[in-house]
């Protein structure tokens, strides 16, 4: 039933967007419409998920004309437990939109049309058994991303994100070409089947796992294969840059542990290279995000340093379960599956108060905004709890599942087998403590420049709260940080069942998490009275003027910007990301006017990648040359090329 219920929510959403669509322009009555048949598509789809979760396996085939494909979905507790992001950003993203995106807006009925696309593509590759009927779904949620991306198509730098983010999906989805080839070259089917036994170490499996890391590295944004993601998740509206950091992305890491799971045990080798790639992940996914200006930027950043995070624990469960420490293995493939639930809730929730203060303000830039926690407090609040959950602090979600990676790494170091993947372990709790203490940084300079202190900018002092919609799409998230936070032994059965089927042996997560619950119960309460006391007092209080440092005058210019508060951290890390500065040469001892302006391009992209296509761009300039369109000069290409190959037959 689970997998009929998926393949109606799926079909649902794909056509929602054609009231808005094809309705009057600017009717609110189409787009209203549009996005209350979405969430009910999201709402028979949770229910197809919830049976998923708690019953067996389901499975639903259909022919299909296509040589070797087929129709063919299955829901087990793996893809049951990836499609449950799915819907409910969906049904809340759809929801926002309505005040984000109005009727009356620019392409408001293109933009829910290809967000319903989107939506059911992604249920449709979470549930995918047939690796053609994946890939096509896969090529769906790539193109109709790459739609709502360039929604706002008249600035140069979305339309460069999305065409950028197209190159990168296509690159991916080559890679797929050649996995599911070599695939299909191993198991003899063109369907999801473990591999026989040994494939690991053999040169097929080899090549198995790095096309999977390439393809499904790309679109989970994990270092060096991110160069899409910041751009993309910065252009795009709001609510589908909530649904691309909370579900898209996550394609990526349901196709490497789907694919992981067909190896049966896979080989430690494997789990060493994702603690890598994790490890770098997090950590300078991070110190990209404490150096931008931008607040949709600084986000995306954020959600690199949060796939590595995943990415790392699920490389602890691959390493110790090849080692034959199965307790440690649950720990690691438990903590980064519930870290895909928690990054969903947490990071949705955060673009869309960013959405909010966005569309208050018109400026995605952190140093225009300011004392918008007096004009937004419901946008503030639910920004706040984000942040507190993104950093890995109790009593909220991300917490929990941080929680699980960190004893599975500790457990791990006292039971080190040899071997270079040993040296991953180790470094596998500092990374994440370091990780942790510099998203704490970069949400205090976020949550402080954007929410806290004095407007900067006349468009700050005038922003509202956000609209009813708007607010109310974001308190499912709030209630869900909370949720997972407080009783995370409530939802273990779900994680327990899903980590099972991505290749831990049977285990339970329940006591490891009951003084984690223990403890954010207790926590809550006491937060609670120092809250309520504080309010309190403060409500009685005679209201004064902050102290202000000895200046006659203050003024909003004398608070500290997020450039100038980050700026000891982002030079630490300046041998991996150099910044580049602006200011004048030389100036007059008065000067009349003086700036500063500082920026940190992305390694990989704007220092490596852009450059090198610059290179290959001149080269083939040049060698334009070579066609001169005279037959003449042909024939002696021809002449001369037959020269050299008998020269080099001869020998």
């Amino acid at each position: 039933m689970s997998a009929i219920l998926i393949a109606i929510a799926a079909a649902v959403c794909v056509v929602s967007g054609i009231p808005a669509l094809l309705g009057p322009r600017g009717s609110r009555s189409a787009c209203a419409l549009s996005t209350t048949v979405l969430i009910l598509g999201s709402l028979i789809g949770l229910t197809g998920v919830v049976l998923g979760l708690t019953g067996g396996v389901t499975a639903l085939t259909a022919r299909w004309t296509i040589p070797g494909a087929a129709l063919h979905i299955r829901v087990d507790a793996l893809s049951a437990f990836f499609a449950a992001p799915v819907f409910v950003l969906a049904a809340v993203g759809a929801l926002f939109g309505e005040g984000y995106w109005p009727a009356d807006s620019l392409r408001a009925g293109y933009v829910r049309a290809f967000y319903g696309v989107l939506a059911g593509g992604l249920a449709i590759v979470m549930v995918a058994q047939n690796t053609i009927l994946f890939l096509v779904a896969w090529e769906v949620v790539a193109v109709s991303s790459f739609f709502v991306v360039v929604t706002v198509d008249e600035n140069e730098n979305v339309r460069r994100a999305a065409w950028l983010y197209l190159i990168a999906s296509h690159v991916a989805t080559l890679a797929l070409f050649a996995l599911v080839a070599v695939m299909h070259d191993v198991t003899g089917t063109w369907e999801l089947t473990r591999f026989p036994a040994g494939t690991g170490a053999t040169g097929a499996g080899a090549a198995i796992f790095w096309l999977a890391l390439i393809g499904f590295g790309i679109k989970a944004g994990l270092m060096p294969f991110h160069v899409w993601l910041p751009g993309a998740h910065a252009g795009a509206p709001s609510h589908v840059s909530a649904i691309m950091s909370g579900v898209v992305i996550k394609m990526g890491v349901y196709g490497i542990v789907r694919v992981l799971t067909l190896f049966g045990r896979p080989p430690a080798w494997f789990g060493g290279v994702l603690l890598i790639f994790g490890i770098v992940s997090s950590i300078l996914g991070v110190a990209f995000a404490l150096a931008q200006h931008d607040l949709k930027r600084l986000l995306a950043y954020h959600s690199i340093e949060n796939i590595g995070i995943i990415v790392t624990g699920l490389g602890l469960g691959v390493v110790a379960g090849a080692q034959g420490m199965p307790a440690i293995a649950f720990l690691g493939y438990a903590g980064a599956l519930l870290h895909v639930w928690n990054h969903s809730l947490f990071k949705a929730l955060l673009f869309l108060g960013a959405g909010s203060a966005i569309h208050a303000t018109g400026t995605r830039e952190i140093d225009r905004m300011g004392g918008l926690a007096k004009r937004m407090p419901w946008t503030a609040a639910g920004f706040l709890v984000g942040a507190v959950a993104i950093c890995g602090l109790p009593p909220l979600n991300g917490f929990v599942s941080e929680w699980l990676i960190y004893i599975g790494s500790f457990a791990s170091t006292q039971r080190l087998a040899g071997g270079w993947t040993d040296l991953a372990l180790i470094v596998v709790a500092p990374a994440l403590a370091v990780t942790g203490a510099l998203a704490l940084a970069c949400f205090v300079k976020a949550f402080g420049a954007v929410f806290l202190g004095e407007p900067r900018t006349s468009e700050a002092a005038d922003a509202h709260e956000a609209t009813a919609s708007m607010r109310a799409a974001m308190l499912p998230l709030v209630v869900g940080c909370f949720a997972i936070g407080l009783l995370p032994a409530v939802i273990a059965p779900a994680v327990e069942r899903a980590a099972v089927v991505a290749g831990a042996m049977r285990g339970t997560i329940v006591a490891s998490l009951m003084p984690v619950q223990t403890f954010a119960l207790v926590l809550t309460a006491v937060l609670a009275v120092a809250v309520a006391g504080l309010w309190a007092k403060v409500r009685r209080a005679p209201r004064r003027l902050t102290w202000d440092c000895g200046y006659a005058a203050p003024t909003p210019r004398m608070q500290y910007t997020s450039s100038s508060f980050a700026r000891g951290l982002v030079a630490f890390f300046a041998w991996a990301m150099p910044p580049v500065k602006h200011e004048p040469k030389a100036l007059p001892l008065f000067p009349a006017h003086a700036s500063l302006e500082t920026h940190v391009p992305d390694t990989v992209l704007d220092r490596a990648l852009l450059p090198a296509a610059e290179r290959v761009r001149r080269f083939l300039f040049i060698s334009r040359h070579v066609q001169s369109g005279r037959m003449q000069t042909y024939l002696v290409y021809i002449a001369a090329t037959l020269v050299i190959l008998l020269v080099w037959s001869a020998q």
